[in-house]
């Protein structure tokens, strides 16, 4: 590991101010120390965040919540607020990891956390995401687990959060700290970047701005969803495939609907057209396999990977079905 200064910073004042070109700001640090161990990330200086005053759930004037960027993953999802408002984010959640991170990751490192594609963990590999300019490993080797959806020649990684996910289903907005004092809102959707010809830079975030809470609109889906993890083992593995379903059903008709996937792109996969299907009909497992068709219409699998597109197309019904059986 590199040697580093470590700052710990008491308000946002302090940790705006001492940002520079290589700090990292540190929260929970379960995924960016790992990568310090790894010789991955090789920060100059760690600013620690973590006594920031960005710890609270509160409501919001659109009707929602307001979750702080410092509170961890566990009092967030165990919240009370969350689990009967927002239960499918409280369900992606606790799906990830384990208790002991849960207990040590914060909401905003969660969306912050980097990719799990073992050629940018392995050093003597290459990758433009670790190594700009070096190749994509994962392009012509084993991709087996990498995207089908909105990558490039440069990367084919995937995001590996469940709480995105859901974020992105949910249709949140995350307000972040910039450097003049001043904040700015991001769509959820517009956070996280697809890889294009920078597979180096995972977000929109500008250099030194903190990421201060994520909002939520009025609750929509707080009777009906399903959060659908499928992977290797059923403890502290990353998705294959996820799915975030949310329906809202009034008279036998879909009046909103929220609907995303993990495990198939560099960012969380907003299924808009699926989306946009559904709404108006009836919640019939006929109609959730045709939104599923639409959903993975334009997957562009690899030879080892091509598994996802079926398994995406059932883990859709099955996750949209769980959600519309659900007893209130």
């Amino acid at each position: 590991m590199k040697p580093f200064t470590y700052t710990s910073a008491k308000n946002k004042d302090q940790a705006l101010q001492a940002f520079t070109e290589n700090s990292h700001y540190l929260g929970g640090g379960t995924n960016l120390v790992d990568l310090m161990k790894e010789n991955v990330e090789h920060p100059d200086q760690l600013i620690d965040v973590t006594n920031l005053d960005y710890k609270t759930i509160t409501s919001n004037d659109k009707g929602g919540l307001t979750l702080g960027g410092m509170l961890s993953n566990s009092e967030t999802a165990n919240h009370k607020d969350v689990r009967t408002k927002y239960p499918l984010l409280s369900m992606a959640m606790l799906s990830a990891a384990t208790a002991q991170i849960r207990n040590m990751a914060t909401n905003g490192g969660n969306l912050l956390q980097r990719t799990r594609c073992p050629y940018f963990f392995e050093t003597s590999m290459p990758c433009n995401k670790r190594e700009p300019g070096s190749g994509c490993g994962a392009l012509k080797g084993m991709n087996a687990q990498h995207a089908i959806f909105g990558y490039s020649d440069n990367c084919i990684a995937t995001n590996p959060s469940d709480m995105c996910v859901a974020l992105a289903a949910l249709g949140a907005t995350v307000e972040v700290q910039k450097t003049d004092g001043s904040s700015r809102m991001i769509d959820f959707t517009d956070f996280h970047r697809l890889p294009e010809d920078r597979p180096e830079v995972d977000n929109n975030l500008m250099p030194g701005e903190l990421i201060k809470a994520i909002h939520l609109t009025e609750p929509k889906f707080s009777e009906k969803y399903y959060y659908l993890k499928i992977r290797e083992r059923s403890s502290y593995a990353f998705a294959l495939i996820s799915v975030a379903a949310g329906l809202q059903v009034k008279s036998g008709t879909i009046t909103q609907v929220g609907l995303a996937m993990g495990g198939v792109a560099h960012k969380p996969w907003k299924l808009s057209k699926a989306e946009e299907f559904l709404m108006g009909k009836k919640p019939t497992r006929e109609n959730f396999e045709e939104a599923a068709k639409i959903a993975l219409k334009d997957a562009k699998p690899f030879e080892a990977n091509k598994y996802k597109v079926e398994m995406g197309k059932n883990a859709i019904v099955r996750a949209l079905t769980q959600a519309n059986e659900r007893e209130v």
